[in-house]
């Protein structure tokens, strides 16, 4: 609750770094495939009520935190933040400049839907100080956009990627689904063909994740469309296989990037790091997160806010911050998270620095590790030796099923790829 939320606040070293969230729920119209808290508007009224509380929450923050924290990352996601008008956007922007100071070299990103964006949004953000834009394009196939409900063009899609790097943008990213209905291994061949062509400088590509009891517009999809567990991972050697013929570096999990990207050298050198945003290269600050059933990640702590708009906005309109549940992490938590990204992040565990870390025996505390990982090594997908637990160039693709077995919340049904 936002007690326990304020002391957790309270207690950041001073001058600390951190990283912000921004969350802006609204989208013109929904896609069928999202499972973001989002919804649709075509009224501009609730953005405006939406940007006052934002402010009101920012400025909360503030006011908890100890003097001289500074911002290293600052991310606008949703739903369409560009939703707001670029005024909209200039005018929070400046409001979290007047609140916090930025690091140099701070990462300031936003998300970006080609398909609503104005002439005059993509020079407001620069002008702000976004430095970072990420575009959702999904696929290029009309027939996959039509079932999805996410029509955009290819002119749509160049003109941003153009117009931002014209504009000096330091970084591009493009989103891409596979596993969505129509999808087929020869029709995103082609989807990737023009991605290619487009050259941005990183790609997360994320397998679809069909959850229609938490997300019932998903229901609207034609699930005996969308390609199978065999089909899915044909897809994923084959986005391998063309990314990195041309030129880009397989991160992990869903992230590409070109070869003088920041991230593909922290690959190299094995200092990447994940957030909830994906592969990122700074060591996670704790990272609060604004906006309506977003939730933040401290170093010992999540707390997520309200789901409910209006529950979100009245509380924050009587002065309450609107943290809605939280969890403080155990030692047991941080040990395994911190397993778990290592496995992610650097597709290896060495057990002797996780042993001076925690103060464990690592073979000892995860006496079940083996047996989990049995089939994976059995496979030569991972290879569990005295000292480490490596995993192969092949059991990159099924990093996630590995990493679960360091996973203490987990059913055993819950391991099995769905």
């Amino acid at each position: 609750g936002p007690a326990n939320f304020t002391h957790w606040i309270e207690a950041i070293p001073a001058g600390s770094a951190i990283s912000l969230y921004l969350h802006v729920p609204f989208c013109r119209r929904l896609c069928w495939f999202c499972a973001c808290r989002t919804q649709g508007t075509s009224s501009d009224a609730p953005v405006l009520a939406y940007a006052k509380v934002l402010k009101t929450e920012i400025a909360l923050l503030k006011r908890h935190l100890p003097r001289g924290v500074r911002l290293s990352r600052l991310h606008w996601g949703g739903g369409t933040p560009t939703y707001m008008s670029p005024d909209q956007i200039r005018d929070i922007f400046g409001y979290i400049r007047e609140k916090f100071p930025f690091a140099p070299e701070a990462e300031i990103s936003i998300e970006i839907d080609p398909r609503t964006i104005s002439p005059d949004h993509l020079p407001a953000l620069r002008e702000a100080g976004f430095n970072r834009v990420s575009f959702g394009l999904q696929d290029v196939n009309p027939e996959v956009q039509t079932s999805i409900n996410r029509v955009q063009t290819d002119e749509q899609n160049a003109f941003v990627i153009n117009e931002s790097r014209r504009l000096g943008f330091d970084s591009i990213n493009v989103d891409l689904i596979y596993g969505l209905p129509h999808q087929t291994v020869d029709s995103y061949e082609r989807t990737l063909e023009k991605i290619i062509a487009w050259d941005p400088d990183r790609l997360a590509v994320f397998n679809y994740a069909h959850v229609p009891w938490l997300k019932k517009h998903q229901k609207l999809l034609p699930v005996e469309s969308m390609p199978d567990v065999s089909g899915r991972l044909r897809m994923l050697k084959l986005i391998i296989d063309r990314l990195t013929e041309a030129g880009y570096a397989y991160i992990g999990m869903d992230h590409f990037a070109k070869p003088g990207d920041e991230l593909t050298k922290a690959l190299r050198e094995r200092t990447l790091h994940r957030n909830f945003q994906g592969y990122s290269t700074r060591a996670e600050a704790d990272m609060f997160a604004m906006g309506v059933t977003s939730i933040s990640k401290l170093a010992g702590a999540y707390a997520q806010n309200l789901k409910s708009l209006a529950a979100y906005e009245a509380a924050l309109n009587e002065g309450r911050l609107p943290t809605a549940i939280g969890l403080k992490l155990t030692h047991d938590d941080l040990l395994r998270q911190h397993v778990i990204t290592e496995i992610m992040c650097n597709n290896r565990i060495l057990k002797r620095d996780v042993e001076q870390k925690f103060g464990i025996t690592f073979d000892s505390y995860f006496a079940d590790v083996p047996e989990k990982l049995k089939e994976f090594a059995l496979d030569g997908l991972v290879s569990l030796q005295p000292d480490r637990i490596e995993v192969s160039e092949a059991g990159r693709l099924v990093i996630r099923n590995i990493a679960m077995a360091f996973d203490a919340y987990l059913k055993p049904e819950a391991t099995q790829e769905k």
